[in-house]
């Protein structure tokens, strides 16, 4: 698992990736979180896992099923979404 803070200590990022034996990934879950922009849903404001066996994406509380490519998709979508958000708020 891992997180990332903003030094203020406002938001965070969070990386958590559960794999097998052999190294295939069985459980995720990636979130952006910012209490100050969505307090609901324990201030997530985006993030994507595969709770409850169903892979989705949630986005300001709401949850839509997605298709799974495989993990790296995943992690690909999630860091797009991630840096989309961070340059709008350089803008």
């Amino acid at each position: 698992m891992q997180y990332h803070f903003s030094k203020e200590g406002k938001w965070k990022v969070r990386y958590e990736v559960w794999e097998d034996k052999h190294g295939k990934v069985t459980r995720y879950n990636l979130a952006y979180i910012n209490p100050l922009i969505h307090p609901k849903d324990n201030g997530r404001v985006f993030g994507y896992d595969n709770a409850h066996g169903v892979h989705h994406r949630h986005y300001m509380g709401k949850a839509e099923e997605i298709i799974y490519r495989g993990f790296g998709d995943i992690r690909a979508r999630f860091n797009r979404d991630l840096a989309s958000l961070f340059k709008g708020m350089q803008s």
